[in-house]
C-alpha cells in the first residue's frame, strides 16, 4: 500500500515542483538545474559509493558485522537511483541520503526494527554435527584381470 501510494505521489510532487520552478525561474535555468543535479549527483555517488566499498572490505577482512557497510552501500545506491531521476524531490531525497548523518540515522532507525539472528565468517570452523562420520579416500586394491576375465598369472591367489 505504501509502494503504490509512492508512486502515485513523488510524480505528482515532481510535476508540482517542475511548474512552480518553471514558472519563477524560467524553463532553461530549469533544465539546467536537473542537469547539474545529475552531474554532480554522479560524482558524489562516485566518491561516497568507494568510501563504503572500502568499508564492506574492512568489515570482511577484520571480520566484523558488515550490516551497517551493506546498509550504508544500499542507501547510496538508492541516492544515486533517485539522482538520476529527473525532478527536485528526488533529488533532494538523493542528495539527503548521500549525507553520512542521515544514512547513520535512518540505519539506526532500521536497525529498531530489524533483528539479525546470526553472523558467522567463513573463515571460523563450525563444530561439526556428524562426528562419527570420518572423511577418507580409498584406493581399490583387487587384483587385476585380464581381458578374458582371468588373472594375469603374475600374482598367486
Amino acid at each position: 500500500m505504501w509502494l503504490l501510494l509512492a508512486f502515485i505521489a513523488v510524480p505528482l510532487i515532481e510535476i508540482a515542483l517542475f511548474i512552480q520552478v518553471g514558472g519563477a525561474i524560467g524553463l532553461w535555468p530549469t533544465l539546467a538545474i536537473v542537469i547539474l543535479t545529475a552531474l554532480l549527483g554522479t560524482w558524489l555517488l562516485r566518491m561516497q559509493g568507494a568510501a563504503a566499498l572500502a568499508d564492506l572490505r574492512r568489515s570482511f577482512s577484520e571480520v566484523e558485522d558488515p550490516s551497517e557497510p551493506l546498509a550504508h552501500g544500499a542507501m547510496i545506491l538508492f541516492a544515486g537511483a533517485l539522482l538520476l531521476t529527473p525532478g527536485f524531490f528526488t533529488d533532494a531525497v538523493g542528495f539527503a541520503l548521500l549525507t553520512p548523518p542521515v544514512r547513520r540515522r535512518l540505519f539506526v532507525e532500521l536497525r529498531k526494527r530489524v533483528r539479525v539472528a546470526r553472523f558467522e565468517s567463513g573463515s571460523q570452523p563450525r563444530p561439526d554435527p556428524q562426528p562419527d562420520i570420518i572423511d577418507a579416500d580409498y584406493e581399490d586394491l583387487d587384483v587385476p584381470k585380464t581381458s578374458s576375465g582371468k588373472p594375469s598369472g603374475w600374482t598367486r591367489h
